[in-house]
């Protein structure tokens, strides 16, 4: 039986570069369904089962790419989103991961390192075997997370974490009250080379404080170890 090829969604009103990537993912053996707008997207969303969306910043029409972002997170949690734009400021990269974007590049980009980070987030979300396993729960504190379907109870407030937010939580539970490096991090949860230098990892750190964190600003579970990396603390002192 054949396996249906991955299918992503390419949100660009830059013809030349929508022509380009369309060019070079079918290339990679992806099906690709290329949009300009923002609310033709969303048409799209409904009409087809999507691996992977490749969302521009700047977009024609009402909505722009991070309220497109931010539609896409209420309907469907564990869709992988890649900003790509040139808003490359350290704000315009928080607001974009902060909004439920997995990654975020900035234009001019690499291209082969875009195919890259392309081919891992898909490997990463799962998307190639049908999950039909037990719920993983862990608990901690007043809350209990659901590692299969990302729901999170016990929070006053609704918490749906992203595919990558589970795969960053499932290293840090594997390692409980260990000091883990940034480029540790890095290579386990983006597979990336642990000199990149970005700001993603701080990004997502923030995030899952924002979720766990009573005051973020004085955590206790996720703690930074100045000059070593991150700790995660189950029954924190």
């Amino acid at each position: 039986m054949t396996e249906a090829k991955p299918c992503i969604l390419l949100v660009e009103d830059e013809q030349h570069i929508a022509q380009g990537l369309i060019f070079n993912l079918q290339q990679e053996g992806y099906h690709v369904i290329h949009t300009v707008t923002a609310e033709e997207a969303t048409a799209r969303l409904q009409q087809h089962r999507f691996s992977l969306a490749i969302l521009d910043r700047m977009l024609p029409g009402k909505m722009d790419g991070l309220e497109l972002c931010r539609h896409i997170r209420e309907t469907n949690s564990q869709l992988p989103i890649l900003m790509l734009t040139a808003m490359n400021r350290d704000q315009d990269r928080i607001n974009g991961l902060e909004d439920g974007a997995d990654d975020y590049i900035a234009k001019p980009f690499i291209l082969d390192e875009l195919l890259l980070r392309i081919a891992g987030m898909l490997r990463r979300s799962g998307w190639y075997r049908p999950v039909i396993e037990e719920q993983d729960q862990y608990s901690f504190g007043p809350y209990t997370v659901n590692l299969r379907t990302g729901e999170v109870s016990g929070a006053p407030q609704s918490i749906q974490l992203t595919e990558l937010e589970i795969k960053m939580l499932r290293v840090f539970f594997s390692h409980e009250g260990e000091t883990l490096s940034r480029a540790f991090l890095l290579q386990s949860v983006w597979e990336i080379d642990p000199d990149t230098e970005t700001r993603t990892l701080d990004n997502f750190i923030v995030r899952l404080r924002k979720y766990f964190e009573p005051n973020p600003s004085q955590p206790h579970h996720f703690t930074t170890v100045r000059g070593q990396g991150y700790c995660f603390h189950r029954h924190p002192a």
